[in-house]
This record gives C-alpha cells, sequence and structure tokens, in this order.
C-alpha cells in the first residue's frame, strides 16, 4: 500500500519524502494565490510557465532523483515569494 500523508498528521517541513512533498506543494499553492491577487491571469500564466522552465533547468542534474519533484516545486515557490517580496517593497 502506498504511502499517504494525512493533512492532520503532517507538521511542516516534514519527516520523510512524501510529507515534504506535501509542505511544499502547499507552500506553493499559498504564494501561487498570493500572486493571484498581484497579477493578472495572463501575466500569471506566463510567470508560471517562466519559473517552472527554468526550475526544472536549474535541478536537471536531479531528474533521476526522487527528490526533483520536490527541488522543482520548491523552487517555483522560492521565485514566487521573491517577487512577492518585490510587490511588497512597492508600497504595499
Amino acid at each position: 500500500m502506498p504511502a499517504k500523508a494525512e493533512q492532520q498528521d503532517i507538521q511542516c517541513p516534514g519527516q520523510n519524502t512524501v510529507e515534504m512533498r506535501w509542505c511544499v506543494s502547499k507552500s506553493l499553492k499559498k504564494s501561487n494565490n498570493a500572486l493571484e491577487k498581484q497579477l493578472t491571469p495572463k501575466i500569471l500564466e506566463s510567470w508560471k510557465q517562466v519559473t517552472q522552465k527554468v526550475c526544472a533547468a536549474a535541478y536537471r542534474p536531479y531528474l533521476q532523483g526522487s527528490i526533483y519533484p520536490q527541488m522543482v516545486v520548491g523552487c517555483d515557490d522560492r521565485l514566487n515569494r521573491t517577487l512577492l517580496k518585490e510587490f511588497k517593497g512597492l508600497g504595499e
């Protein structure tokens, strides 16, 4: 039976790969939601496409590893959060 992470049992950053992936996905969802308030849908979609490509390229050496998806999602989230800081720096 595959491992299943239950939300109420996980304390981020997590204790195993499944929990860590869940935590980083939760964080990405939160940063995506925050960007939805700052960007038009068209610009947000462009941003997501670019960050996914950049992060995939940055972590290409780990492509065959089990940690690769977590690294790419974490990269996307960190880039989102960096952009969100830029918006705050502009008077928010």
